[in-house]
């Protein structure tokens, strides 16, 4: 393995974080209707695990109202349950055919534990680009220490990979603000 490798390793592990803490955000309600909210809900379909969006279609209709229609109907009491168990606060209203999830309006109190609630997912977010950082820095030192790649080329990674990490640290710090944009917005 070269310390390009082990770089490029590093970077496809940190889009991975980024990716995980956004599809995150998109599960926290901020008022307004968004599909996002429920589609990566992890329904019990016939005993396994299956996220809603395989499962049926979902639209925002209107700002405050989202609506699940089951392609098999026989699952819908299934996909109401995995809605209910979700930190999401809906109630769902089933008709049989179609799920409805009306949003409430949020209050200044929900917002404000909402905007803690993103700052704690930031935080883990940093933690786990400064692990995966960690990591590699390791790995590159040992490459070092075993005569795998010299002492010049392990200082030129570990420059990169903190370029990286900051770059990747700034993209995290930049989601932080937009979401607490959208949930202090009225």
């Amino acid at each position: 393995m070269t310390s390009r490798e082990v770089l490029h390793a590093t970077e496809e592990k940190m889009k991975k974080a980024l990716e995980a803490m956004t599809r995150e955000f998109h599960e926290i309600s901020t008022g307004r209707a968004s599909p996002h909210l429920v589609e990566g809900l992890q329904v019990d379909y016939y005993g396994t695990h299956t996220p809603l969006k395989q499962l049926a279609a979902i639209a925002a209709p209107d700002a405050h109202l989202i609506t699940v229609q089951p392609w098999d109907v026989s699952a819908i009491v299934e996909i109401e349950k995995a809605i209910m168990k979700s930190n999401l606060g809906i109630m769902p209203q089933n008709d049989g055919k179609i799920i409805r999830l009306p949003l409430p309006q949020l209050s200044k109190e929900r917002r404000q534990e909402l905007v803690k609630v993103v700052h704690k997912m930031t935080e883990e977010g940093r933690i786990s680009l400064r692990t995966i950082r960690r990591d590699s820095k390791e790995t590159l030192e040992k490459m070092e220490k075993d005569k795998v790649i010299s002492e010049d080329d392990k200082f030129t990674s570990l420059d990169t990979l903190q370029k990286m990490t900051d770059k990747y640290t700034l993209k995290i710090e930049e989601l932080l603000k937009s979401k607490e944009k959208e949930l202090t917005e009225i």
